[in-house]
């Protein structure tokens, strides 16, 4: 079984509606049970920081820290992580959004957040996520580029290199600044970045599909088909230095008509994740809210045991709301699947009898107007 990444501690300062807020965890899954709005997502959103990024909403720093707050916000962990026991703090001084989020590992200042891969993946599922196969492709990207970054977290920062040399690609474009010397090595880097960016998708995504029909029969949720379409389909066959010329090519050939558009209309930031129900050959956009639900589930699923598989620690679940649209038996399987994984859980809902089938393999907690109570 892969190693159990766990938190033992968890502090909050000023982070939401916490002006102060701790918890002491044993090892076990964690349901935070409480009414709407009391708070429970706001603390899994504060371990979701302890992931590069913006977290599990995406929140700018302003909207994080509590309202009255003058100092930023901080957040605290202790944990059992992989590369062994690890404290880590972050937060932000102000409010300003110029403000670079802090991040200090055993009392360290971290060089980059690429850091807090070495000691936790994270992976989460929000009520949010639910319109993820009905809405735009940006969502879908976004997703996908999570489930990648769990695994290969160098990820990150190539998506992050490429948007930075689009948007200079974009501004020479929109002022006609065609300098073909200038423009030439702009669309090199884009070239080199983003077949890299396209690659890490297409080799993450085999292996979980790989996974997925390995576990078919055993699974209480349906499968899913997945595949990418939308730049360069069907070539990932071919060698990397070759995708890279074409698509260099490709954007040289295309200077004039992206400058009409205002914007580049080749590239990975074009891609889609297509998503079919299996069993019915459907596409999820067409399946009913249960059956999208629970595609989504179980891919989340198989994602954590690609990544216990491949990393050998089982990553640290953030599960929001995750019994609500679940029948009584299949939330009981997908208890037990959480549990097989090997990881620690985070999961909250409105109703404590919801999670019955846990029993003692979680703590409860009772969230209520900014107040945790075990």
């Amino acid at each position: 079984m892969p190693h159990k990444v766990s938190l033992s501690r968890l502090k909050l300062t000023d982070f939401r509606n916490y002006a102060s807020a701790g918890l002491q965890l044993d090892g076990r899954h964690v349901v935070l049970v409480g009414d709407n709005g009391a708070g429970k997502t706001n603390l899994m959103e504060a371990v979701s920081f302890l992931s590069p990024g913006r977290g599990m909403r995406r929140a700018t720093y302003g909207d994080v820290t509590r309202v009255g707050a003058h100092g930023g916000f901080t957040i605290f962990a202790a944990l059992d992580g992989m590369d062994g026991e690890v404290e880590i703090g972050t937060g932000v001084d102000g409010n300003d959004e110029s403000t670079s989020r802090r991040l200090r590992i055993n009392g360290t200042p971290a060089k980059t957040a690429d850091e807090l891969t070495d000691h936790l993946r994270l992976l989460w599922l929000t009520p949010s996520m639910d319109g993820l196969f009905t809405g735009g492709s940006s969502e879908r990207r976004r997703f996908l580029d999570r489930l990648v970054l769990s695994l290969d977290p160098a990820h990150g920062r190539r998506a992050s290199d490429f948007e930075r040399a689009m948007r200079s690609r974009n501004k020479l474009l929109d002022e006609r600044r065609f300098d073909p010397s200038w423009l030439s090595g702009i669309e090199e880097q884009m070239a080199t970045l983003g077949i890299a960016m396209a690659m890490a998708r297409q080799e993450m995504l085999g292996l979980l599909v790989r996974l997925i029909e390995e576990t078919r029969e055993t699974s209480p949720f349906p499968s899913a088909s997945l595949d990418l379409a939308g730049f360069m389909d069907g070539q990932f066959d071919r060698p990397a230095v070759d995708l890279e010329d074409e698509y260099a090519a490709q954007l040289a050939e295309s200077r004039y008509r992206d400058a009409a558009a205002g914007r580049t209309l080749e590239g990975p930031h074009r891609a889609d994740l297509l998503v079919r129900h299996r069993d019915k050959r459907m596409e999820a956009a067409r399946c009913s809210t249960g059956e999208q639900k629970a595609l989504l589930v179980g891919l989340i699923m198989a994602h954590a045991r690609l990544v216990a598989n491949l990393t050998g620690h089982a990553p640290v679940l953030l599960l929001d709301e995750i019994a609500a649209h679940l029948d009584e038996n299949r939330r009981a399987a997908l208890f037990d699947l959480i549990d097989a994984l090997g990881g620690q859980a985070f999961m909250t809902g409105t109703d404590r009898s919801m999670f019955s089938a846990l029993d003692d393999r979680a703590q409860f907690f009772t969230v209520a107007d900014g107040k945790i109570f075990e």
